[in-house]
This record gives C-alpha cells, structure tokens and sequence, in this order.
C-alpha cells in the first residue's frame, strides 16, 4: 500500500485507490451495534406521512409534509428527475430537525470545502449538509449518482476528511485548540433510500493525508445498510413502502445522537 500512488485530488474524483493509499477501510454493522441500541425511535412526523404511501386524495393542509410527498415521487425514479434526490435530502432534514440540533443551525446545498492533501489545495462538494452560522460543519449528504466509475463512498469519506480540517481551522481563528480526532457522521443517499456512515477522522490521518504518507494507523468507517425490503433489487423501494418508512424514518431520529 506505501508505493500507491498519492496527488492532491478533489473530493469528486476519490474512489477505492484513495481508501487504500490513506490506510481507509469501511465495514458495516448492524443497527444494534452502529447505534449501541437495537430498539429504534419513533419517528417525530406527523401520521399523514407516517400512513399514507402516496398523496392523499383528500390533501394535505401542511405544506411541509405536502412537500415531502411532492419530492418522494420523482427522487425515486431511474433515473430521478435533476437536483430532487438532494431537494428530498434537504427537506427531510429540515422535517426531522436536523438543523435544531446544533446552535445556529442551517441545512446546506451544494457546499464546497476546501481540502488540503499532498500539499496542494483542492475542494470536496457535499449535496447536502448541516452547519452553523459560522460554517463549522456536522453532518454530510452525498447523492449516490447513476454513473460508471463514481465511488460515493470514498467522496464521502473525502468530504469528512475535508470538513474535519475546515471545522479545525474555524478553531485555530477563534484561538481554541483543535482536535485530535471526531467521529463525522455521513450519509449517502439513492432515491430515498439512504445508507449511514459514521467517518472516524483523526488529526494523524490527516497529518499523512497532507504529506502524502501511509498512515501507520488503519481508520475504520463503520456503515449501516437500513434493513429494509428491496423489492425491484436495485435499491430504489427506499421510503415508499410504509414499513420500509418506519424502519428509515427510526435510522434517521437515531442517527441524530451523532451530530454534536
């Protein structure tokens, strides 16, 4: 793995040889042991979307919860209609209260981060992520594309690494010390089906990462397939099965004890 070849490579273009020249590897757990827990919450959204597969006849007076049915539809097309994956991911977010959780919050679009690899700069580009109103970010989305050769999980990864330096720096300029290391929680999403990462980064990975090195130490990322039916087998049922919803809509108000 040392003689992997190793240049400064934004976010958008990582793929599998970037995971094994920085000593990266993923495996998955299940929900017991990815949460610590094997019970799930209930979700917080109101019954109209917890009941109803489609819109129903008789509408809805809430216009968020109108909207997450507006979205669900076309994100779950093959392919889906442009930009509604990550408009599906945002809202959804906003319903659950993702952006609550931290002072300031905010749920962004299509944020660039600056990252620093091989001593050159380049950038990783998230879909979707949560930050504050100072930029420090806690959560990343990433839409996994209908395209040959595209690696979501290593962009994933490349964007934590990323954020982890920015959210540093933010640091270094109010004068407090940075950290050494951060679980950054992530999660890559096809149609509405989406699958949770949590990306542990340390300061000596990044050290490596910087200087073009194998780090001596392995990170591991621990991912969560939600386990649910996938009945066309490419992945795409995701939250339009109401049972499938549960489970999903459960992930989701657990996977909020990561985003601190």
């Amino acid at each position: 793995m040392v003689t992997l070849i190793r240049s400064t490579k934004p976010g958008s273009d990582w793929k599998s040889n970037e995971l094994l020249a920085y000593n990266i590897t993923v495996t998955s757990q299940d929900v017991a042991t990815f949460f610590g827990n094997p019970t799930l919450p209930p979700s917080s959204l109101h019954r109209v979307i917890l009941e109803n597969e489609i819109y129903p006849p008789g509408g809805i007076a809430d216009r968020d919860d109108r909207k997450f049915f507006f979205y669900l539809e076309p994100a779950m097309r093959n392919p889906p209609a442009e930009g509604i994956v990550e408009e599906f991911a945002a809202h959804l977010l906003g319903l659950l209260g993702y952006d609550d959780i931290v002072a300031g919050g905010r749920i962004c679009r299509q944020k660039h981060i600056p990252l620093f690899m091989c001593g050159g700069y380049t950038h990783a580009k998230s879909n979707v992520c949560v930050a504050n109103r100072n930029g420090k970010i806690f959560l990343l989305v990433q839409e996994q594309e209908e395209e040959e050769g595209v690696d979501p999980e290593a962009q994933l990864i490349a964007q934590a690494i990323a954020a982890f330096q920015y959210n540093n720096r933010l640091l270094l300029r109010i004068r407090k010390e940075p950290i050494r290391a951060k679980t950054i929680p992530g999660i890559i999403t096809l149609g509405t089906t989406p699958t949770f990462y949590k990306i542990n980064v340390t300061q000596d990975l990044v050290d490596a990462m910087e200087t073009a090195q194998y780090p001596e130490d392995p990170t591991t990322v621990h991912r969560l397939v939600p386990p649910v039916d996938d009945l066309d087998g490419l992945g795409r049922d995701g939250m339009q099965p109401l049972n499938n919803r549960a489970v999903i809509l459960g992930l989701f108000e657990a996977f909020k004890q990561f985003v601190d």
